[in-house]
């Protein structure tokens, strides 16, 4: 084995192994912090009537109470990641979720409009601590490469379950005690989960270098604006210079950042990971992955209420099919990469998304409902395969000493996919179109991850 990661995993099997039902206690821990992210993004969607009659909130007010916990979210998941390696990634995950219990409350007793958004977008931060973090700890605590990858696949599908848990969970709560009871309940969930952490690995770097502050502060300018133009321009139309001018500050804090990483002393965005081919195909295939999915989701909804007249309660039950495998799913992709290897799987992920998009195109705007929910399945085996796979593998081809910085440029890649495909596919209005642009993209995503993989594969031979 010639990557670092596996290199990691064999200087550690002469260790002996920690008894399961504590390796499974801390595992169940970094699931926990991960649903709690998830739970987050979908959760407040159904108490928006309360807020909005409860704080008297605005129609503009109303969306940012629940977007601006997303736009800081992805806007620091680089910077969080570096900032893992650099102190422990077991460190930032305890003290994330320390904050994300505080700031919970917070919310909850937010007096008005402002204050509730004020306070989501400081849980996003919180959150954005989370992912990188608890994936490098994932990969420490399992370092086998097959054990690995069942546990990426076990710990996405768990963490799924709150996407698809977050609006029934906020009903049931916003009935027993209105909205603000929404935050309520995650102090007492990260009391339980934060217990067994202290059992996690707590590697630190022998040697701290100098904060690369202009590469952090960029790189949150470039994911928060390029997140925040995206959501503005998907919500409120594209012919405005808001969500433009956002998109164009994104693109040129992203263009300063390849600038001033090449000269830092311990960059944020190390060149020496982006480097890495098999690394850009993890990066490639997540955000694509994400872009189809979440992008198809987004836009097959509106398509069903605005052109075949659903109600929302009839498109939910509509998109099941696409929303109910999503949490079972990863398990299988998880055990398929162990058995088949990382590229398999995406590429049959991403081959699957294909066949949903050529089949969207031929199904013209009026199609049969049944046919329509296998088109929804194979875009759910698309989404669902891919990022785990993707994630598993980033474990594996990013440097020890860079894990949490490639997990947290894996998540924020995927965030990025998961904007544009909201922003690209909520503005059209056929189905036609919506299965050409799934086909172009996984045309395009296969194109791309075959070479980058091929050129790993020459290197790796080298």
């Amino acid at each position: 084995m010639t990557v670092a990661g596996d290199k990691q995993a064999a200087a550690v099997a002469g260790a002996p192994p920690a008894p399961r039902w504590r390796t499974a206690l801390l595992f169940a821990s970094l699931v926990v912090g991960n649903f709690l992210v998830i739970l987050d993004v979908s959760i407040l969607n159904v108490a928006l009537p309360d807020v909005r009659s409860d704080l008297s909130a605005t129609t503009a007010e109303l969306p940012w109470t629940v977007d601006s916990y997303t736009v800081v979210f992805a806007g620091l998941l680089l910077a969080s990641g570096s900032i893992a390696d650099r102190l422990g990634p077991r460190r930032v995950y305890r003290t994330s979720m320390v904050l994300f219990a505080l700031l919970s409350v917070v919310c909850a007793v937010a007096p008005n409009a402002t204050g509730l958004i004020a306070g989501r977008a400081l849980l996003g931060a919180s959150a954005a601590g989370l992912v990188p973090a608890s994936l490098a700890l994932l990969a420490a605590l399992y370092p086998e490469p097959a054990k690995r990858s069942k546990a990426v696949g076990t710990w996405a599908a768990l963490s799924s379950i709150g996407f698809v848990a977050g609006p029934v969970i906020g009903g049931a709560l916003v009935d027993l005690g209105g909205w603000r009871l929404v935050f309520l309940v995650n102090p007492l969930i990260v009391l339980l989960a934060l217990l067994p952490t202290r059992g996690l690995s707590g590697h630190r770097p022998k040697s701290y270098k100098k904060i690369d502050w202009a590469g952090l502060v960029l790189s949150i300018v470039g994911l928060a604006a390029l997140t925040f133009g995206l959501i503005d321009a998907g919500s409120e139309g594209w012919g405005r210079a808001l969500p433009l001018g956002a998109i164009a500050l994104g693109l040129a804090a992203f263009v300063a950042l390849a600038f001033v990483e090449r000269r830092a002393e311990a960059p944020v965005l190390p060149p020496k990971l982006l480097a890495l081919s098999r690394v850009k195909a993890d990066l490639v295939a997540g955000a694509m992955a994400s872009f189809i999915f979440y992008g198809a989701l987004f836009g097959l909804t509106l398509w069903m209420i605005r052109d075949r007249g659903f109600t929302p309660l009839e498109a939910g039950v509509a998109f099941l099919p696409m929303t109910l495998p999503s949490c079972v799913l990863p398990l299988i992709a998880g055990r398929s990469v162990a058995k088949f290897g990382a590229p398999k799987v995406i590429l049959a992920g991403l081959g699957a998304s294909l066949v949903a998009g050529i089949g969207l195109v031929a199904l013209g705007d009026d199609p049969a409902y049944p046919l329509l929910v296998v088109f929804e399945i194979l875009l759910t085996i698309g989404g669902t395969m891919v990022v785990p796979a993707a994630t598993a593998d980033m474990a594996a081809a990013a440097p020890p000493e860079l894990a949490a910085t490639g997990q947290g440029a894996q998540s924020a890649s995927r965030q990025a996919g998961v904007a544009l495909g909201v922003a690209v596919l909520g503005t059209v209005t056929s189905l036609h179109v919506i299965g050409l642009v799934i086909t172009v993209a996984a045309v395009g995503s296969l194109l791309v991850i075959v070479a980058l993989r091929s050129r790993a594969a020459k290197v790796a031979v080298a």
